[in-house]
């Protein structure tokens, strides 16, 4: 074999093992592909699962599965944890074991898409986080809106189904908008949340891959913490915006079995789940 044959002949064979090997193992995943508008002019692409973690390594990812929360194992928050936590204080980005509860510590805002996230990309300033005006036109704001979100369960964990501008249900599946508009400060209703519950939209795994492969978008019910106390794990769905005003106060997304609020309010101290676009 002459040289060039064989340099041929090795080129072909790297594509080769290239096609079966490298893409699982060596290309990073980026979420879904599906797109969402957030404003009148932007559409995003979320995250394939909730921000996590890992203080021992000070490693970044995306949750596996859009429906994982690592619940009650946040408590064990600290700079050597060796496990994965998901839930983070307001703009922690640069610092996200703070347990402070002091509103001073959470004045200044870093965004957690400025770290090299593993499955992500592994590239600084990637993915980012919405502002509260943004989750407000997700949920309230792009054409037929209220026909694309709803409240649910999936493979048994509650939870907010958030469907695409551009949606096809799958054959043989059905979904039920949950479309009651909430407006809370630290808990407290100020609309009346008539309305919709998790019993809305149940799906079993294989479902849900067929909704998931669709561009459906599943926010699990990840609750909050306070220092090293944790509330609503499983039944709640607190989730940082990049927006803080009102003083010391934050504005989240929050969620529970009969309402979503897109804009709710709570001291900046509050650490919630993070689920990034891009």
């Amino acid at each position: 074999m002459n040289k060039k044959n064989f340099s041929y002949a090795v080129a072909t064979m790297l594509l080769a093992v290239c096609a079966f090997g490298c893409k699982g193992q060596n290309e990073p995943e980026q979420g879904a592909k599906s797109k969402f508008s957030v404003s009148e002019t932007q559409q995003v692409e979320f995250a394939k699962g909730n921000l996590q973690y890992q203080p021992s390594t000070r490693t970044w990812r995306f949750a596996e599965n859009q429906w994982d929360i690592v619940g009650e194992d946040n408590k064990n928050i600290s700079d050597t944890y060796t496990g994965w936590i998901d839930l983070f204080g307001f703009g922690t980005g640069d610092a996200p074991t703070k347990v402070s509860q002091s509103t001073a510590d959470y004045v200044t805002f870093t965004d957690w898409g400025v770290n090299k996230i593993s499955n992500g990309g592994n590239k600084a300033n990637v993915w980012r986080t919405l502002t509260s005006d943004e989750w407000e036109y997700l949920f309230h704001g792009r054409k037929n809106a209220d026909k694309l979100f709803g409240l649910g369960k999936v493979n048994n964990v509650y939870g907010c189904v958030i469907l695409p501008d551009s949606w096809k249900l799958p054959a043989g599946l059905e979904f039920t908008p949950s479309t009651t508009k909430g407006l809370a400060w630290n808990g407290h209703v100020y609309q009346n949340p008539n309305g919709g519950n998790f019993s809305h939209n149940t799906y079993s795994l294989d479902q849900w891959q067929q909704m998931e492969k669709a561009g459906a978008v599943f926010l699990p019910s990840c609750g909050f913490r306070v220092g090293t106390k944790l509330g609503d794990i499983g039944y709640f769905g607190h989730y940082h915006s990049s927006t803080g005003k009102y003083g010391t106060h934050i504005v989240s997304l929050y969620f529970c079995a009969i309402y979503t609020a897109p804009k709710n309010y709570y001291d900046n101290f509050y650490a919630n789940g993070v689920r990034l676009v891009k």
